[in-house]
C-alpha cells in the first residue's frame, strides 16, 4: 500500500496503490472534493492553495480513516480536517486582499500603473469548485459564500474568526461542533463568531446583496453585451454598461478606479488593444458571478490571441457594478481554457 501526491501539469491527483480499505475510503471521501475545495477557498482567498489543501486533508483523512469512529458524518469529519489543515497553513500568513481592500482612494486613470506582484493576491475560482447541478438550492447558497466581495470580506478577519463565521453561517454547524473542531470552549467560539459578524459588516458588500445569477437571462444579455463591446474595440459602449459608481481593479496592480468616464480613460490610455478584433472574450462563470476570460493579439504572437485577463462581474439589474481583471494567466488552466485562440 502506498500514497503519493504528485502534479500533473496544473492539476494535482492523488495516486495511491488501493486495497480494500483504501477504496472503501475513496468511495466514502470523494463525493466531498468540490465542496471542501470551496471550503478551502473560502478559507485561504486562493485556487492554487485550496487545492494544495485539500490535497492534505485527503492524506490527513487517510492516515486516520481506521480510527474514524463515525460519531459524526465522513462530510463533517472532512470538513473538521480541512478546517485544521488551513488553520495550520494560514500561521503567519499574510491576507489576500483586492486592490480596493489596501485601503487607498480610486486612482487617477492618466498616472503609471504600479504592479506589486509580491502581494498575495486574491484569486478566482472555477464554478465546478462549489456547483452541484443536483442539488439547485445548494448552488444558490454555495455561491453566495463564494462571490468575490465576500470572500474578499473574509480575508479581514483572523485565521479562527473566518474559520468559526464560515462553520457557522455557511455550513451551519452548532457552536457545539465547531468548538469540537478547533479546539475551543462553545463561549469562545460564540464570542469569536459575535466579533468575526460585527467586523464583516464593517468591511462586507452592502450594494451589491442583489446580483443577478450568472444563468439568468440579464445576466446572459449583459455579459455577452460586454464581450460584443471589448471585441468591437468600442469602449464608449461599453461603459454605457456600467453604474455610475461602477469598479474597476485589476491585480496585481494596486489602483483602482471608480466611475464610467475614469474606466473609459484607463482602457484608453493602458490596453493593449487598438482596433476591433484584437481581444476575443469567453463567456464562463467564476464565484457564483457571471465572467469571461479575455484573450489578446500581441505584437509577438503571430496574430494569435494568448491569455490575457479573467474578469469577474457583478451584474445588477441596472448595469455592472464591478469588475476585477485578474492578470494572473496560469489561472487560465484552472478553468479548463485553451492555451491560444
Amino acid at each position: 500500500m502506498s500514497v503519493v501526491v504528485r502534479k500533473l501539469g496544473s492539476v494535482s491527483v492523488l495516486a495511491r496503490s488501493l486495497d480494500e480499505g483504501d477504496g472503501d475510503f475513496l468511495a466514502q471521501a470523494e463525493p466531498y472534493r468540490r465542496e471542501l475545495l470551496a471550503h478551502c477557498y473560502r478559507m485561504t482567498g486562493s485556487l492554487h492553495d485550496a487545492e494544495d489543501l485539500v490535497q492534505e486533508t485527503f492524506l490527513r483523512a487517510w492516515k486516520s480513516f481506521d480510527r474514524f469512529e463515525g460519531k459524526s458524518s465522513v462530510r463533517t469529519w472532512l470538513h473538521r480536517i480541512a478546517t485544521n489543515t488551513c488553520l495550520t497553513a494560514l500561521e503567519g500568513r499574510q491576507r489576500r486582499p483586492l486592490p480596493t481592500g489596501l485601503g487607498a482612494p480610486s486612482s487617477n486613470p492618466t498616472d503609471e500603473l504600479v504592479e506589486r506582484t509580491e502581494v498575495p493576491w486574491l484569486e478566482p475560482l472555477p464554478a465546478t469548485s462549489y456547483d452541484d447541478p443536483a442539488d439547485p438550492s445548494v448552488i444558490v447558497g454555495s455561491r453566495e459564500s463564494v462571490r468575490l466581495a465576500f470572500v474578499a470580506a473574509l480575508q479581514h478577519l483572523s485565521p479562527r474568526q473566518r474559520a468559526v463565521l464560515v462553520l457557522r453561517d455557511v455550513l451551519q454547524w452548532r457552536a457545539a461542533e465547531v468548538a469540537e473542531a478547533i479546539g475551543a470552549s462553545t463561549a469562545a467560539v460564540n464570542s469569536l463568531l459575535q466579533r468575526a459578524r460585527a467586523q464583516l459588516d464593517e468591511v462586507g458588500p452592502s450594494q451589491d446583496d442583489h446580483l443577478s445569477p450568472p444563468e439568468s437571462t440579464e445576466a446572459r444579455e449583459q455579459l455577452a453585451r460586454y464581450i460584443a463591446a471589448f471585441e468591437d474595440y468600442d469602449i464608449e459602449r461599453l461603459v454605457e454598461m456600467f453604474t455610475a459608481e461602477a469598479i474597476w481593479e485589476m491585480p496585481p496592480f494596486i489602483g483602482w478606479y471608480q466611475g464610467g468616464p475614469a474606466i473609459q480613460t484607463l482602457i484608453h490610455e493602458n490596453c493593449p488593444a487598438s482596433a476591433a478584433g484584437d481581444m476575443r472574450l469567453l463567456p464562463l462563470t467564476a464565484n457564483g458571478q457571471p465572467a469571461a476570460a479575455m484573450y489578446m493579439r500581441l505584437p509577438d504572437t503571430g496574430g494569435r490571441h494568448v491569455p490575457f485577463q479573467l474578469h469577474v462581474l457583478n451584474i445588477r439589474a441596472d448595469g455592472i457594478s464591478h469588475v476585477v481583471a485578474f492578470l494572473d494567466t496560469s489561472l487560465f488552466p484552472k478553468f479548463g481554457l485553451p492555451e491560444v485562440l
